[in-house]
């Protein structure tokens, strides 16, 4: 949609309401509901203001310490949003709104260089002095449930009825039962400027999967971001809920499969024209998935994701069309990539990407060898194990010179940060499993 656009829209009454959003450390949407007419007289040229402790809070909303940038001793000042107009869209979902993604500075208009988008930024600016671009695609699984969200909240998220009762992977007869709530989150996308592929059963009880097609990495990443918030907003809607958890249950986990390769200055794929482009990247994947992962899995129960046997990785190893290895080479000519399979639904796609890109520079500036192609079950190899658990993440983020190249030692310590905030937040917590094992018995 066009400024062009949407004044017409607003001066025929189409639109009254336009959303300034910005993604969060988890790569949620935040930000306002502005009138349109204030947008457009007031927010268009100049931005807005939000509380910067918006970037320094944990999953509850709550302050907490440890962080720079934002802190009671600074007073919890404002950052400036300001909108990125090629993020224009209409929200089909809600009644005459549209929504634009915005990036942060400061009111002296340095960039906020903890917001996830701007790191995304800083990471494609290092492959466009190289000549290139990042093309990517989010595959993102979640499950379904037949309660409302504050249904699903007052019974303790027990006892919840999944839309599906048995696996319906690639099921047509199982996903239909859920087709009028896919079919509207499908067109909806579809409404909202994403090229909808596809929608499919997964094998968890209710779980399903809806797939777009790639686009530039930043692109990709503000639509997975809308698209997560949108999702819920269409189950809810619907008296519906939506999980996107790494691990609910001890059933299947929900993935995002992020699909990634670089481009030339032309467009045309820089993998199918430099072979030793595209290997030294891999490489850079492998050598750097331990110490990166933290940015694929942020949290405690994205950790409980990685099974044996359960199509998500304990393998750092790379495979032709593999699901058993991390990392899954597909596609050929103009089509070839590198599917990363490590990341949950939980992940921040901003983070995620910023973490391939990173990686495969690393392998692209060092000129990492490949390594043999792994053929078989990687779950049954000798290779390397991704770390099964955030305290092994945070210690190996933090003693990651890639990611202090990459990113700067002010992301990095903001997001070391925000692990122990994590851990902290989950050891002072009393879980339902040591209630039942210990009421009685202990």
């Amino acid at each position: 949609m066009t400024v062009e656009e949407l004044k017409k829209a607003v001066a025929d009454g189409t639109v009254d309401t336009v959303l300034l959003a910005i993604a969060d450390m988890e790569g949620r949407l935040q930000g306002k509901r502005l009138t349109a007419s204030h947008f457009l007289g007031d927010v268009l040229e100049h931005g807005a203001e939000g509380c910067n402790y918006l970037l320094a809070v944990d999953v509850d909303m709550e302050t907490v310490g440890g962080y720079a940038m934002s802190s009671w001793d600074t007073g919890y000042g404002d950052f400036e949003m300001v909108p990125d107009l090629e993020t224009l869209r209409m929200v089909p979902w809600l009644p005459a709104t549209a929504m634009v993604m915005a990036d942060l500075q400061w009111h002296d208009g340095r960039e906020v260089v903890a917001s996830p988008r701007q790191i995304l930024r800083r990471q494609l600016g290092r492959l466009q002095e190289r000549g290139m671009s990042a093309n990517a695609a989010t595959e993102l699984e979640f499950i379904v449930f037949r309660n409302t969200y504050e249904e699903a909240w007052r019974k303790g998220f027990h006892e919840l009825e999944p839309a599906n009762l048995y696996n319906i992977d690639y099921s047509l007869l199982g996903t239909s039962r859920v087709e009028p709530l896919i079919r509207r989150i499908r067109n909806e996308m579809a409404g909202a400027g994403m090229e909808v592929e596809n929608s499919k059963g997964e094998c968890n009880l209710g779980q399903h999967e809806i797939n777009f097609r790639y686009d530039t990495a930043l692109a990709t990443a503000d639509n997975h971001a809308i698209y997560k918030n949108g999702a819920k907003e269409i189950a809810a809607q619907e008296e519906h809920s939506i999980t996107f958890m790494a691990k609910f249950n001890q059933r299947e986990g929900n993935s995002c499969h992020i699909h990634c390769s670089l481009a030339n200055e032309d467009g045309s794929n820089a993998f199918a024209a430099d072979e030793s482009l595209f290997e030294h990247f891999v490489a850079g994947q492998l050598a750097c998935m331990d110490e990166l992962t933290l940015l694929y899995a942020p949290h405690v129960n994205s950790y409980k994701r990685f099974a044996v046997g359960s199509f998500a990785p304990t393998a750092i190893a790379w495979g032709r069309d593999n699901r058993t290895c991390s990392l899954r080479v597909v596609g050929h000519g103009e089509g070839l990539r590198v599917e990363n399979r490590l990341p949950g639904a939980d992940v921040n796609p901003y983070l995620a990407l910023s973490a391939m890109i990173a990686a495969g520079l690393h392998g692209i500036d060092e000129s990492l060898s490949l390594e043999p192609v792994f053929e078989g079950n990687a779950y049954e190899s000798d290779k390397p194990r991704v770390p099964s658990n955030i305290y092994d993440a945070r210690d190996a983020f933090a003693a990651s010179k890639v990611a202090a190249e990459a990113f700067g030692a002010d992301v990095v310590d903001h997001y070391l940060n925000r692990a122990n905030v994590e851990i902290e937040a989950f050891e002072a917590a009393v879980t339902d499993w040591e209630r039942y094992r210990g009421f009685e018995r202990l």
